[in-house]
């Protein structure tokens, strides 16, 4: 039976991103329905909006959903697409591995790190006030009344809640994780020494939750020193869970462990529904020239198969783009060694197809 999903195609490099992830996934035998649709800049003038209701309603009837790069305007207009449907469809966690491959660059080897962030909470629960609105006056006063501490009156505000029940759903998909893949190590990444009451909750019902666990071992970190960790000894770590902002940083420091955004991929997971899509962005100046590196999205789509219990054709993937690139032969201008002749995006796609169905 046919794995019913949707394929958001997003925009600027965004559909040709898409279109080679499809080709790859087609050539792994796993058969699929897939549900085309569109999202982006490019919609706002039919939909009035860059994520029209059909296709979340798509996601829903589906369940499963892959989805290009979707430009955000830094500063200005509508929020994050990424954000608004990880919040409609309550994606709380955030799944990304970052894996060395042999072939990119990088002055790491051997990286193994697999990020999980809290998706849905943290300052990106999107609680802000401009501080030129009458609410941003109310919340200075409010905050100033009931913490006993001057908040200047040009301050902007922003609200940054996590709650028990959120930090409980990500601490334990994470433990989980580590448990189905195999993993031997769990650390709570987070900021607890200064912010008490929110980091705080999040690192005490870590530890709540760890004992649950006891093949696994757990152990936390304060996110500064996590971040000097990682750079002088990686080997050290396996599997992590801290609050979204954190994540959010430490999931691009990871990729740019193994060589950069353009082979890190990504899921967003919830109860109902999950979403799969690369970190990168979605780079518009590139768009339409067939050059970009499609490797992210693909490795999104293995993430995809493990979801949907694929594992034979995950692993045949997984191990189709690393011989591919490897090679050096069929891979994009980004990933070519110096003197040798790059091949476009579907070029490379196809390589891995041909490679997958050996």
């Amino acid at each position: 039976m046919a794995h019913a999903v949707t394929l958001i195609r997003g925009d600027g490099i965004g559909p040709e991103v898409a279109l080679a992830t499809q080709t790859a996934l087609d050539a792994t035998g796993v058969a699929f329905d897939w549900h085309v649709v569109d999202a982006g800049v490019d919609m706002m003038d039919k939909y009035g909006t860059p994520l029209p209701e059909h296709v979340l309603d798509t996601i829903k009837a589906t369940k499963t959903a892959i989805k290009g790069p979707i430009t955000t305007p830094v500063g200005t207009g509508f929020r994050s697409v990424n954000v608004e449907i990880r919040k409609r469809l309550n994606l709380y966690a955030n799944l990304r591995p970052a894996k060395s491959i042999v072939g990119v660059k990088s002055y790491f080897h051997d990286i193994d790190l697999v990020i999980v962030r809290e998706n849905t909470e943290d300052l990106y629960a999107g609680i802000e006030f401009d501080y030129r609105t009458p609410e941003a006056a109310k919340a200075r006063a409010f905050l100033s009344e009931l913490s006993g501490k001057l908040i200047r009156d040009d301050a902007a505000i922003g609200v940054k809640p996590i709650s028990v029940l959120g930090s409980q759903k990500i601490v334990d998909f994470a433990f989980k994780y580590a448990q189905t893949n195999g993993r031997k190590k769990v650390t709570a990444v987070h900021k607890a020494n200064i912010m008490k009451f929110t980091d705080g909750l999040f690192l005490e019902t870590a530890r709540k939750i760890a004992p649950n666990y006891p093949e696994l071992e757990f152990e936390d970190r304060i996110v500064d020193n996590m971040c000097m960790q990682l750079m002088q000894k990686p080997e050290l770590y396996d599997v992590m869970v801290m609050p979204n902002l954190y994540g959010d940083i430490l999931s691009d420091m990871c990729a740019g462990m193994i060589g950069g955004l353009g082979i890190a991929p990504g899921a967003n997971i919830g109860d109902d529904y999950a979403v799969f899509e690369a970190i990168h962005g979605s780079a518009p100046k590139y768009a339409g020239q067939n050059k970009a590196n499609p490797t992210a999205l693909i490795l999104s789509g293995v993430l995809m198969l493990q979801y949907l219990g694929e594992m034979e054709a995950a692993k045949r993937l997984q191990a189709a783009v690393e011989k591919v690139i490897g090679e050096k032969k069929f891979v994009t201008y980004d990933l070519i060694p110096s003197g040798q002749t790059p091949v476009g995006t579907q070029q490379m796609a196809e390589a891995i197809a041909q490679e997958v169905q050996r």
